[in-house]
């Protein structure tokens, strides 16, 4: 069974606002092999729509710096999981719809799944905490004060015990943090 895997950018007020992040060659370096370590990519339909709206033509794109084309490009390669009950037709590459009651359906593709699922959709991984399904998180603290935005986890039943594994720091300041559920 592979790991479900949380990974996201914050500032460090914890705004989850895709643009407010530091987005240069190191940051889509780190995801793109945070990508490839994995089997797949799970998106709820709104994020899966902000990436379907630019990566596919990053991809194509022989103009566009190094990182973000090498990132695109994979992420076009690799199976992603959408979960949606509004929309049912995904025509970007590799795509499939996960079908079936959630909490049964994202269970059965952790088992599925032996190199580990990414997910980074916000929304779904509040619902996705809320079950214990997440065994990772891979977040990425930005040097941004916001001041507005959405936040992480909001409205979960009871606070998480996180254990961390590892950090590493980006010639942006930026850090990335590599939590996983403690045990006990």
């Amino acid at each position: 069974m592979g790991l479900l895997t949380f990974g996201l950018n914050v500032t460090l007020d914890g705004c989850i606002d895709h643009t407010q992040g530091i987005a240069d060659d190191e940051l889509h370096d780190y995801w793109r092999e945070r990508m490839e370590q994995s089997g797949a990519m799970l998106f709820g339909r709104n994020t899966y729509e902000l990436m379907e709206g630019a990566w596919p033509a990053v991809a194509r794109d022989e103009n566009a710096p190094r990182a973000m084309r090498e990132w695109a490009q994979k992420l076009e390669a690799k199976v992603k999981y959408v979960v949606s009950n509004s929309r049912s037709d995904f025509p970007w590459q590799n795509t499939v719809r996960v079908k079936g009651e959630l909490r049964e359906a994202i269970s059965a593709l952790k088992a599925k799944t032996e190199q580990g699922v990414l997910v980074g959709a916000p929304k779904l991984a509040a619902s996705l905490e809320e079950w214990g399904l997440i065994d990772e998180y891979r977040i990425v603290v930005h040097p941004i004060i916001s001041g507005h935005g959405p936040t992480l986890f909001q409205g979960l039943s009871s606070p998480r015990q996180l254990e961390l594994l590892s950090t590493q720091r980006f010639k942006s300041g930026a850090q990335a943090l590599h939590f996983r559920r403690k045990a006990g």
